[in-house]
């Protein structure tokens, strides 16, 4: 599925003018139709994949009980 420049950028939240630079910097992939330029909607899934796994890194860490300090039942 294609989407336009506006479409683009409500689905990955940024605003058109980055999503057009980003286009000139061949950073995303695009066809010119002559009119527009249509962009493919799953080159973003990996985007997507990861960013879900970064968010649960940072949870898992996040989570993580900090462990008892070895000095601190010292008893010299």
């Amino acid at each position: 599925m294609y989407l336009t420049v506006k479409e683009t950028a409500e689905y990955i939240s940024l605003s058109e003018s980055h999503i057009k630079s980003l286009i000139l910097q061949n950073k995303i992939r695009a066809v010119h139709d002559g009119e527009q330029y249509l962009i493919y909607k799953d080159q973003f899934n990996t985007h997507f994949e990861q960013l879900e796994t970064y968010k649960k890194q940072v949870a898992e860490y996040l989570n993580e009980p900090i462990p008892e300090d070895i000095d601190v039942k010292d008893e010299d």
